[in-house]
C-alpha cells in the first residue's frame, strides 16, 4: 500500500515520536529529554510553522507520545474516537496548501498553532487515511521478543514484522538460526 507523501511522512514521524518513549526498545531510555534530542528528531522529521525551541514546547511534544502510542494498542474501530479526539482537541480545519516545493497537501491547523498541536493533528490526519483505506493491519508493534517499538508497514505485500529502530530483524533471524542449529544437533 502506498500512501501519499505527506501521509507517509506524518505516519513515520508519529511512529518515531512514539519510539522515543523509554519502554519501546527494551533499554528503558527516554530518547526525547533534551533540546539536542528534539533537534535530532527534527533533523529527520521536518515541520513547518512556528517553533519556540524551548523546554515548554519540548514538554508539550513529549506529552503527545502516549496519546499516539495508544493508537497501536487498539483496532480500527477503537482508533476512530482517539483520532477524532485528537482532531477535535487541535481544532482541526483541513485546508489544501502548497509551499516549500511540496505539491498540494493538507494542513489542518494554523501555522502559528503550538507545535505539539500541529504534530498531533498531522498524525491524526494521517491515521484518518489509514482508517479510511482500511489498512489498519499495517499499524504494528515490532515482533521481536524484547522490543515494543511501533511502525507502519509500508511494504507492498504487508509482510514487515520488525521495526527499524534497532537491529530486531537481524537479531531475531540469528536467534532462529541458532535455535534450528541447536535442534539439528540433538
Amino acid at each position: 500500500m502506498v500512501f501519499i507523501h505527506d501521509t507517509e511522512m506524518s505516519l513515520r514521524a508519529a511512529a518515531a515520536l512514539v519510539n522515543t518513549l523509554p519502554a519501546t526498545d527494551g533499554d528503558g531510555i527516554d530518547r526525547l529529554v533534551s533540546q539536542a534530542d528534539f533537534d535530532t528528531y527534527f533533523d529527520e522529521y521536518a515541520y513547518t510553522g512556528t517553533f519556540h525551541r524551548d523546554d515548554a514546547e519540548l514538554d508539550m511534544v513529549r506529552g503527545n507520545r502516549q496519546r499516539l502510542r495508544a493508537l497501536w494498542d487498539v483496532d480500527r474501530e477503537e482508533a476512530v474516537p482517539l483520532v477524532n479526539a485528537m482532531l477535535r482537541d487541535g481544532h482541526a480545519l483541513p485546508q489544501l496548501v502548497i509551499h516549500d516545493g511540496f505539491d498540494w497537501h493538507i494542513h489542518a491547523t494554523e501555522s502559528d498553532a503550538p507545535l505539539s498541536t500541529r504534530m498531533l493533528v498531522e498524525a491524526a490526519m494521517a491515521f484518518v487515511d489509514i482508517i479510511r483505506s482500511d489498512q489498519w493491519d499495517r499499524v504494528r508493534i515490532c515482533d521481536a521478543d524484547d522490543c515494543e517499538s511501533v511502525y507502519i508497514d509500508f511494504s507492498k505485500n504487508g509482510s514487515k514484522r520488525y521495526c527499524d529502530t534497532g537491529n530486531c530483524g537481524n537479531r531475531m533471524n540469528v536467534i532462529a538460526y541458532r535455535r534450528r542449529k541447536a535442534e539439528e544437533s540433538v
